[in-house]
């Protein structure tokens, strides 16, 4: 495994660095004069040579001045840094962020060699902004944002047309493809059309992250309708102004667009993001064994998270081999909070060779509180995890977040719930009275208001010895005893563009749990 991990380390090191190099070589292409200022993939902008501009029909349609690749990259940042500068004082960061957003999606729009070299050489200041926190901001106003098109749009008013729609797209070979409905955007609910800023974002991050082809990349929308009233009675909205589709025929739209796609691009993987639950595991269920595919929520966060509790093990002075004696309460039962919980009770499954007793230190909680066996209606996929009434002494089925805490004494706390603030004052002090010997908190719900608390806030209830990880950034927190708390961000941004890459490298025929869980190791 560790062979493998160095193997996959290497190649992205190469891949980044074959970006690098192909790009200045000299390519054929069949546009001529204004055409070849309106296509963003060989817009060169003010920095065509004089005879280039005489050999394409540029003279006279640019400024007389040629300026360089390297003088357009400083004047951009020179540009960005001088936003940032004059808005540090602003006190409506959405506001702050759109703008900066605004400012790289129109250097994206116009020249994407450009673009994607500022995102590579600046991937930590750049990823907040072309992912979350910002990604859910502009899905929430893409209406009002949206200039040109992106991607690939496929509807319910396609249906029998996809075998020819995708030939649509221009590229003869496609990687990598990032597919969303737009149902359970982040923690944002059904943003319907709207959500294609997220397979946008993602495929930005395989691109900086990975080293993928960027013209090997596509981003699609499947459009099924929303439930989401308001965008439905919106006269802006993009997508469909109906219901979704829901059983059979929603999953024959998604088989549609499934076959079309493996016709035209057979080795194609394709990542399924931000389904709402029941279709998260149906239709990784559905595919998974038949071509290279993953749901990010259910298994790419998953992963990320058990990374992140092996990594608390080590942090809290342990052994690896102590993981299935830690006590891990996981608030929020959705396809992110299962995935979790799926993928850690494998972990200590291999760990200890006893799946009978897996799940016993592992505590899930929904909106209703503390789930058991006694629950009523108990949806299918958490009944593996619901505890048997009296394991602990006074748990009751529904029990509260605070309850748990105090009478479980967990070592992690990890929110996956999409609430802002449900880990509060009174719940980060009793885990401070765990007896861990340095307790951890993982809120991971995106975007940053529904996070389940801030860096600021654990540390101060919860205490200076702590492990905290988010799902978006927090500014590392000064603590009162002059040192610095660090925030790491456990969001699977970092995580999902190594499984791509390595699926691609290695040519995988399907992605399965054993991958994820050597990634996460």
């Amino acid at each position: 495994m560790w062979n493998l991990t160095k193997f996959v380390a290497s190649r992205l090191s190469r891949s980044r660095r074959f970006f690098s190099s192909v790009i200045p070589r000299p390519c054929i292409i069949q546009k001529r004069g204004a055409d070849i200022l309106h296509d963003p993939w060989i817009n060169k902008e003010t920095g065509f040579p004089l005879t280039e501009r005489n050999r394409l029909g540029l003279r006279g349609l640019l400024p007389p001045r040629v300026i360089s690749f390297e003088q357009q990259y400083a004047r951009f940042m020179e540009s960005y840094r001088s936003l940032e500068k004059n808005t540090v004082s602003e006190s409506d960061t959405s506001h702050v962020a759109l703008a900066k957003w605004r400012i790289l999606n129109r250097l994206h729009d116009r020249n994407e060699t450009l673009y994607f070299r500022v995102l590579i050489d600046n991937i930590k200041d750049f990823a907040p902004i072309i992912y979350t926190p910002t990604v859910g901001l502009v899905c929430q106003n893409y209406s009002g944002l949206f200039r040109r098109p992106r991607g690939m749009y496929f509807s319910a008013k396609d249906k029998g047309e996809m075998m020819s729609m995708i030939y649509n797209w221009p590229a003869q070979k496609v990687d990598m493809i990032v597919l969303t409905d737009g149902s359970r955007i982040l923690g944002l609910g059904d943003l319907g059309v709207h959500g294609i800023g997220i397979p946008i974002g993602k495929l930005d991050m395989y691109v900086a992250a990975a080293g993928l082809n960027p013209q090997r990349i596509l981003p699609v929308m499947l459009d099924v309708g929303t439930n989401n009233l308001k965008l439905i009675e919106d006269p802006l909205y993009l997508g469909l102004r109906q219901p979704r589709l829901e059983g059979e025929e929603y999953l024959s739209i998604i088989d549609e667009f499934i076959e079309a796609v493996l016709t035209r691009w057979p080795k194609a993987i394709v990542q399924f993001e931000d389904f709402q639950m029941k279709w998260a595991f149906e239709t990784l269920k559905r595919y998974r064994e038949r071509f290279c595919m993953f749901n990010d929520d259910v298994q790419g966060t998953a992963g990320v998270a058990l990374a992140g509790l092996l990594g608390t093990v080590r942090a809290q002075g342990r052994s690896l081999d102590d993981f299935p004696n830690q006590k891990i309460v996981v608030v929020g039962a959705g396809s992110a909070g299962l995935g979790v919980l799926s993928m850690a009770v494998q972990a200590v499954v291999r760990m200890t060779g006893n799946a009978e007793t897996a799940a016993q230190n592992f505590f899930l909680l929904d909106k209703d509180g503390l789930l058991t066996k006694e629950r009523k209606n108990l949806d299918p996929a958490a009944v593996a995890f619901a505890k048997d009434p009296g394991l602990i002494a006074g748990l009751r089925d529904g029990d509260s977040l605070l309850e748990v805490v105090k009478k479980v004494k967990p070592d992690v706390l990890l929110g996956l719930s999409g609430v802002g603030g449900v880990f509060n004052e009174e719940v980060l002090k009793a885990l401070r009275e765990s007896g861990s010997n340095r307790p951890a908190i993982f809120a991971m719900s995106n975007p940053t208001m529904n996070a389940e608390c801030t860096a600021v806030e654990a540390f101060k209830h919860a205490g200076e010895n702590i492990v905290f990880a988010s799902g978006s950034p927090f500014e590392n927190v000064q603590l009162g005893n002059g040192k610095v708390g660090y925030v790491n961000q456990a969001n699977n941004m970092y995580l999902f563009p190594g499984i791509g890459l390595g699926a691609l490298l290695s040519g995988a025929r399907i992605i399965t749990d054993d991958m994820l869980q050597a990634a996460a190791e």
